[in-house]
């Protein structure tokens, strides 16, 4: 593998290409755990509310690691601390990953170990980003750190990712086994492909230990670093700016699909699409290195910024048009359908009302519960309950053409912004967080990244904090996930605003760096 340096093709490093690996090693964690196919099995066992559940434990993990960064930051500094703290964390995500997979019969235990582990992959990735010093110069950061996302992307993204999707497909979206695997390959991935980096990747950079280590000492680094960042008001402006518009990156991320899940969005459609987000934003993160290049860091992501608002506004009328409708359907639903069979004893019976109840998000509901029929002896089809369940499906089809017409369109409009949005976050996910982190890294003193990516970390982690605590709470008051959408455009513009207007303090930064 090569890049481009000053006209000329230069290989990378081992060192380069092994810090590289553990992006490979670890998207897997981000598109099948945190994005893609767990929220949604997390959801569908959760039940209604599980897309709250799901922001709130979120926002828990951020938040404790966000809490630990700069004390984390300042201790791995230290001579030989940086490998150390980078390991544990990254064990302690893979080990909860897998155990994730040996308590799907219970929600709140793989609420549980979803928290943990994010903390695990959370913290590892504050090591690995400031470990981007220690493996190559100032020259060749941005494309080292862009071709990091693109990596990752396309190959701890996109095949195991496919794999999942496959075994899905295959054995059913809601067989276990299948659940199981998309989970499990996702631990293993990441263990295996995580060896490069353990073997090649030293800390070069560091402060010598002396005879004052101490707790003190350790928080007395902590508010010179701190001290360093406010009074460098570049710096600081960018910091704050980061804070805000990588609050909105993080949140989309986490809740995509439980959103699109509560909306009635077909999860295979959804996982498809995100699988064209990772095909997309391959090209993109290396394409954006180079815009860099050419425009500044600090266009390229304000134009990133404001793809990104546009998103937000695409994912809030997505939901904002499809809710009516779905609301419309449910009541329907229940006043014509599941309140008529409520006194239905048989077993079969009830299993098949509650068959025809889940369906309503389907647009083949009628196909899909017979097919529910299909499965039963012939003794228990000519059971007159189960003849009770089809007339009344049957007469609250025939009474709710309408309102089913109505919604179904609603879904297939939806289903279509969906797509459009997927492919609009791949061209600047990966471009906007590596361009942010080269940025970050080119302007702080290397023997002390560490305590500063602390800080950039404790910024980004109280955004993905404020994200989803916004999007579960306001979508909860509300009673309409989309409301809290709106939150994530108020982040984005005031992201945007700071960009913008801090315009001469980021030129002189660019200078320095």
């Amino acid at each position: 593998m090569e890049i481009t340096e000053n006209g000329k093709k230069k290989r990378f490093t081992k060192k380069e290409w092994s810090w590289i690996m553990y992006d490979w090693a670890n998207s897997i964690y981000a598109t099948n755990i945190m994005a893609a196919i767990f929220p949604t099995i997390f959801v569908s066992i959760a039940g209604d509310a599980g897309d709250i559940w799901w922001g709130y434990g979120t926002s828990i993990a951020t938040f404790l690691v966000a809490i630990l960064a700069p004390i984390l930051g300042a201790v791995a500094d230290y001579k030989g601390m940086k490998k150390k703290l980078f390991t544990a964390f990254m064990l302690t995500g893979v080990v909860f990953t897998f155990l994730i997979a040996l308590v799907m019969n219970n929600w709140k235990l793989m609420l549980v170990g979803y928290i943990v582990s994010r903390i695990g992959f959370s913290g590892s990735c504050l090591f690995y980003d400031s470990f981007l010093t220690d493996v190559t110069t100032d020259e060749r950061m941005d494309k080292v750190s862009s071709w990091g996302y693109a990596m990752g992307y396309i190959g701890g993204s996109t095949i195991p990712f496919v794999i999942s999707i496959v075994m899905l497909l295959v054995l059913g979206y809601s067989n276990p086994i299948a659940q199981k695997f998309s989970i499990l390959i996702a631990s293993v991935w990441w263990l295996v492909f995580s060896i490069p980096f353990m073997k090649n990747v030293e800390q070069e950079h560091y402060i010598e230990r002396t005879g004052d280590t101490s707790v003190g000492q350790i928080f007395r680094n902590i508010g010179h670093t701190a001290r360093d960042i406010f009074r460098r008001k570049g710096l600081f402006l960018f910091v704050v700016a980061y804070f805000f518009y990588i609050d909105g990156v993080g949140t989309i991320i986490s809740i995509s699909t439980a959103y699109g899940t509560v909306l009635g969005l077909g999860t295979v459609g959804m996982i498809l699409a995100l699988l064209v987000t990772q095909i997309v934003a391959m090209p993109c993160s290396i394409w954006f290195a180079n815009l860099a290049a050419k425009i500044s860091a600090r266009k390229a992501l304000i134009g990133a910024i404001i793809i990104y608002t546009l998103i937000c506004c695409v994912g809030f009328y997505m939901g904002y048009s499809l809710e009516p409708h779905q609301e419309a359907y449910e009541t329907a639903l229940k006043a014509e359908y599941t309140d008529q069979l409520s006194d239905l004893t048989d077993e079969n019976a009830i299993a098949l009302r509650d068959a025809g109840a889940k369906y309503f998000t389907d647009q083949d509901a009628q196909g899909k519960l017979n097919a529910e029929l299909a499965k039963l002896t012939e003794e228990q089809q000519a059971s007159p309950e189960v003849g009770r369940v089809l007339r009344a499906f049957a007469l609250f089809v025939g009474n709710q053409a309408n309102t089913i017409q109505k919604f179904q369109s609603a879904v297939s409009f939806s289903t279509i912004l969906f797509w459009a949005m997927a492919f609009m976050v791949g061209t600047v996910q990966g471009g906007i967080q590596a361009v942010s982190r080269s940025y970050f890294g080119k302007l702080i003193p290397k023997e002390r990244s560490n305590e500063f990516f602390g800080f950039f970390d404790i910024f980004g982690k109280f955004a993905s904090v404020l994200g989803p605590f916004l999007y579960a709470t306001i979508g909860s008051w509300t009673g309409r996930s989309s409301y809290g959408v709106l939150a994530l455009i108020c982040l984005f513009l005031v992201g945007l605003v700071i960009m913008v207007t801090g315009k001469k303090h980021f030129k002189a930064l660019d200078r320095t760096a």
